[in-house]
């Protein structure tokens, strides 16, 4: 994004970095850096680290790093423009946008205007004459009047181009409704409206843009739900249903379903924290989502297999991001919304209360796969149990479920602790194998995490990250480091250093905040786990050394690809009969 670097200095410099996080993580200073729980990644030690002097965050668990627009990139799920927008509004700053971003932020902000403009359509078209079916479908469904307004329920009318015709009247082109996933182009070139004869639930991000549309069939047209495509402005990987009204809840957890309807009419009951995911599995980045908001989530899925399997997918995943998981079991129904219409919310909520924690159900899940009258099976059962419970944390937790499998299948507790401790064994003595391999594989130690960054060269790039490291930590010593840009082997560290460079003959400060625009969050990560790496300042004689080790590597690449050409002239000229 190519805003005036003089903006964004005053950008850094009117939103501390301590400043900033502090505002998302609770931050305990230990010297001159300050530390607390990493709010990207589950740990219960913190390992989260903040340099107010270097102006960056970094985390030693997760890896994660970088400056304050970094940050809110990561936190907020935003891009580079929107978190530097999101920065300069907190600073009351106003932002000096160039044309060509300017146009993509216009643009952004057109569809997103689309989509309310066409979830006001879809609302109208719900009271109109042709929205009978719909209505009549709530009403069975027994959704009031009162939710149909909360979560702006619509109706897609049975027509070709309704919503089409109407969006091009208020100034929209047929490219914004195709970009917006509002309409498709058929083979012969023409545009149609992609959601026809469906009750429309418009999906809402969590700032309350409308930025996609799920529709249920009103006949017997498949597929039964559709939802919006992947679009410049939803993603269903990082977006849930609802969310928008249940990050408001005093519940003290989330309650997490499969469809709308569940959702809605747990809000309609009084449980204003249940949202669902967008016709798409569980992700790593709903996780995350979910932990901005709540420390407990409880899984509502069906009872079927698929539901069943669904819980036991998301699961660790909530769990990584450091949730604290419960699984409800539906009990004469199939789903929240059939549970509540025949039993009420003081059932559903006597339900809640007894939800199982994540071992407790993986438990019963398992015992649940076996006739643990059959001896043979029971056996498999007790072998497989006895793995699963060494995976819990603590020994008291082992103790108990290795005691509920014990009673479970008819054997004594002390036999299956012993099966118990064993498993236990055998795992933490394959984990501290793999902890010795990585201990010993030194150069791998000195690699980015990232693959897409790896060295080439271990020696010349650890020498280029001591250089950085120490004109960061030291500007001044800059003009005493010889170097260019392209003698660096590492084509990312040759680059932070030329644009360094850049900084200091313009003013600007020589910070990685000044540089975050130039860099993915990727390379962000991985500028920061260096900083953070070489953080004792050396002498000068040690970084002229440094200096003289990426010269020399440099020199003999260069030797050595003048040594490569020579060979290759040399046997042209060979096989050409002019001999040696």
């Amino acid at each position: 994004m190519a805003f005036p670097p003089a903006f964004l200095d005053e950008l850094n410099a009117r939103n501390p970095i301590e400043d900033v996080v502090s505002q998302y993580v609770q931050l305990t200073r230990r010297g001159s850096n300050l530390f607390g729980l990493c709010p990207f990644h589950s740990e219960k030690t913190p390992s989260f680290s903040v340099a107010p002097d270097k102006g960056i965050y970094y985390c030693f668990g997760c890896h994660k790093g970088g400056g304050p627009v970094n940050f809110i990139m990561e936190i907020e799920g935003l891009d580079y423009p929107d978190a530097v927008r999101f920065l300069a509004k907190r600073a009351g700053l106003e932002v000096p946008e160039d044309a060509e971003y300017r146009s993509a932020y216009k643009k952004q902000e057109r569809l997103r205007n689309l989509c309310k403009e066409a979830a006001r359509f879809y609302r109208q078209e719900l009271f109109a004459p042709g929205g009978q079916a719909a209505r009549d479908y709530l009403v069975r469904r027994g959704v009031s009047s009162q939710t149909v307004s909360r979560f702006g329920l619509g109706y897609s009318p049975d027509a070709w181009s309704a919503l089409l015709d109407t969006m091009t009247k208020k100034g929209y082109t047929n490219e914004e409704l195709l970009d917006a996933g509002l309409a498709l182009k058929s083979q012969k070139g023409s545009c149609y409206d992609r959601f026809r004869n469906r009750l429309m639930f418009p999906i809402i991000d969590v700032r309350g843009n409308v930025i996609g549309f799920g529709g249920r069939v009103m006949d017997d047209s498949k597929p039964k739900y559709l939802n919006s495509p992947e679009t410049s402005i939803f993603n269903k990987r990082k977006n849930l249903f609802a969310l928008n009204v249940a990050k408001k809840t005093k519940a003290g957890m989330l309650i997490l379903t499969e469809g709308y309807m569940d959702a809605i009419a747990l809000h309609q009951y009084g449980f204003d924290c249940a949202v669902a995911s967008l016709g798409t599995a569980l992700t790593e980045e709903h996780a995350q989502l979910l932990a901005k908001y709540t420390k407990q989530v409880v899984l509502t899925y069906d009872g079927d297999e698929a539901g069943q399997n669904a819980t036991r997918r998301a699961i660790p995943m909530l769990e990584r991001a450091g949730l604290q998981v419960k699984i409800l079991r539906m009990q004469g129904a199939k789903d929240p919304d059939e549970f509540l219409k025949a039993y009420g919310a003081n059932k559903f909520q006597a339900l809640l209360q007894k939800s199982e924690n994540q071992a407790e159900y993986r438990l019963i899940s398992l015992q649940n796969k076996y006739d643990l009258s059959d001896d043979a099976q029971k056996v498999s059962f007790l072998k497989e149990a006895s793995e699963l419970i060494s995976t819990f944390t603590t020994p008291v937790e082992r103790e108990v479920y290795a005691t509920r499998a014990a009673q479970a299948a008819g054997i004594t507790p002390e036999s299956m602790l012993q099966e118990v401790s064993r498993a236990y064994r055998r795992r933490t003595a394959q984990a501290k194998k793999r902890r010795e391999r990585a201990d010993l594989d030194v150069a791998g130690q000195q690699q980015p995490k990232e693959k897409g960054l790896r060295y080439d060269n271990i020696k010349s790039a650890v020498a280029e990250e001591q250089v950085l490291a120490q004109v960061l930590k030291e500007p001044a010593l800059l003009p005493t480091v010889k170097l260019l840009p392209e003698q660096f082997s590492s084509p990312l560290l040759g680059k932070a250093f030329g644009l360094l460079l850049q900084c200091q003959r313009d003013g600007r400060p020589l910070s990685l905040g000044t540089l975050e625009g130039d860099f993915t969050p990727e390379e962000m990560n991985h500028l920061s786990a260096v900083v953070r790496r070489r953080d004792e300042l050396v002498s000068e004689q040690a970084l002229a050394d440094c200096a003289n080790v990426v010269r020399d590597a440099y020199e003999k690449s260069l030797r050595s690809g003048e040594d490569a050409l020579l060979a290759v002239q040399q046997k042209l000229r060979t096989k050409k009969g002019y001999g040696g």
